[in-house]
């Protein structure tokens, strides 16, 4: 195992690529958590289909993906999110109408300009040789802000997760931190884009969530748990790529199943451990009476 590893990191587009994705799966499972919580959790899947589309746009423009991505992305997060606030369009219809409207175009972008060759599958499933050192640098550095962003407003964005009504009454300007979720989460599905594709992009954000809440109760716990199964993960992911030779967007998402499995085997058991407990507590009170 050390010397695969020792193999595997003497690429340097290998530990690229390793950094980044570890930044990127450690942002989305921290937002996962009041995504999934907020029910937004659809809003990384919309979006990353517009990112799909707008990554077209940039190939086609021969323009770096990234920084015609980001903008196009986070206006797109605005958008739903006001949609779902206040447009007579309901949030889950608002995302498929918008994700499949950016899905045709990139589509048709592609088709027309550079045909529906393997970068459309780059884009659709993911690659890890698709991050150029402009990217990585790029990634890197937002990656940082989104982590930094999220600290700094971490007690702010608890209140709007848990009850937005009551934060609202207590004076929190609700409306402005459930545009900066949309916004951290914006830049975290495209910086993760190139390397797990638009259509697995997603998972990065539900899959750590919903598989720290198999366990753990408190806001607190469910988000560093998400953070620790989301690094895990990855790093796994990447390994089992790298030796099996097989996608990594795909094995990162495998490992997160396998991850999610687990916890909900692991809960089981400990349920049904505490029942038995109680049960002969009760018993025990009962026969001492």
């Amino acid at each position: 195992m050390i010397n695969t590893l020792a193999e595997m990191f003497s690429y340097t587009f290998l530990v690229r690529a390793v950094v980044v994705g570890l930044l990127v799966s450690l942002c989305a499972a921290l937002l996962g958590v009041s995504l999934v919580l907020k029910r937004y959790a659809m809003l990384g899947d919309g979006l990353s289909h517009v990112g799909f589309g707008t990554l077209a746009i940039a190939t086609a423009m021969n323009a770096a993906p990234l920084t015609v991505s980001i903008p196009v992305v986070v206006l797109a997060a605005f958008l739903l999110l006001r949609i779902s606030e206040n447009g007579k369009i309901k949030g889950d219809a608002a995302i498929a109408l918008i994700s499949t409207s950016s899905l045709a175009i990139g589509v048709v972008i592609i088709s027309l300009t550079t045909g529906m060759n393997t970068d459309v599958c780059n884009y659709m499933f993911g690659s890890i040789l698709a991050m150029s050192r402009d990217d990585v640098t790029l990634s890197i550095v937002l990656a940082i802000v989104v982590l930094g962003l999220f600290i700094l407003f971490y007690n702010k964005i608890f209140a709007v997760t848990f009850d937005e009504s009551f934060a609202k009454a207590t004076g929190v300007k609700t409306g402005l931190y459930n545009m900066l979720i949309a916004f951290l989460a914006a830049i975290t599905i495209v910086l993760g884009m190139r390397m797990m594709g638009a259509l697995l992009i997603s998972s990065l954000i539900i899959f750590p969530a919903l598989t720290s809440m198999r366990l753990c109760k408190k806001f607190k716990s469910v988000t560093l748990c998400s953070a620790a199964v989301s690094v895990v993960c990855f790093f796994a992911g990447v390994v089992i790529s790298y030796v099996k030779a097989t996608p990594t967007g795909a094995s990162v998402v495998l490992v997160n199943i396998a991850a999610f499995l687990l916890f909900w085997a692991a809960r089981l058991v400990l349920g049904t451990k505490l029942k038995e407990t109680l049960c002969r507590r009760i018993a025990e009170r009962r026969n001492a009476s």
